[in-house]
């Protein structure tokens, strides 16, 4: 019987996998039409008052969306004063969806990282993942990967997805 060699292990093929650079802490989001009549109409005296009762500190170092639900127009200032309030404890607060929250903290990170070590090398983005990894962090990965890889693909090895080959010079 012939000895299995795994080829992926042997290759020179590199797996950058974006749940590595997932932060770690609770995510939570949101809804400005609950302080809201009836979900649509924002009372500025009630408002504040809602806000002012709101225990804030149940977000201690948690990474906040805050968005409204509902087809209400909200005034620029309600979210805001909804971020004011979450400053102290929050880690980070951004307007909008939690997948848009996912998305400005892989922006950051993936901003930050040092791609030298993928010089050359064949890369692979792995496709699937456990945790919520955004499309966008794919696109950003792809985007800081290119200068330095030789060729990118997404997926798994065993049914990668050619993206990008290096032109021959």
């Amino acid at each position: 019987m012939e000895e299995i060699i795994n080829k992926v292990a042997n290759s020179a093929l590199e797996v950058f996998d974006l749940e590595d650079y997932y932060p770690k802490g609770l995510r939570a989001q949101i809804d400005i039409s609950q302080w809201l009549l009836e979900g649509f109409l924002l009372k500025e005296k009630d408002f504040r008052e809602h806000l002012k009762n709101h225990n804030w500190s149940q977000y201690q170092d948690a990474y906040i969306a805050i968005n409204c639900s509902t087809d209400a127009i909200v005034p620029a200032w309600a979210s805001i004063l909804v971020a004011i309030q979450l400053a102290p404890y929050a880690k980070k607060i951004v307007d909008g969806t939690l997948e848009d929250l996912d998305s400005s903290l892989y922006e950051e990170i993936l901003r930050n990282l040092d791609y030298t070590a993928y010089k050359s090398k064949p890369v692979i983005i792995k496709g699937c993942s456990k945790k919520p990894v955004p499309t966008r962090a794919y696109i950003l990965a792809a985007h800081y990967l290119q200068p330095f890889a030789r060729s990118i693909m997404y997926g798994e090895a065993c049914s990668a997805v050619p993206l990008y080959k290096e032109s021959k010079k």
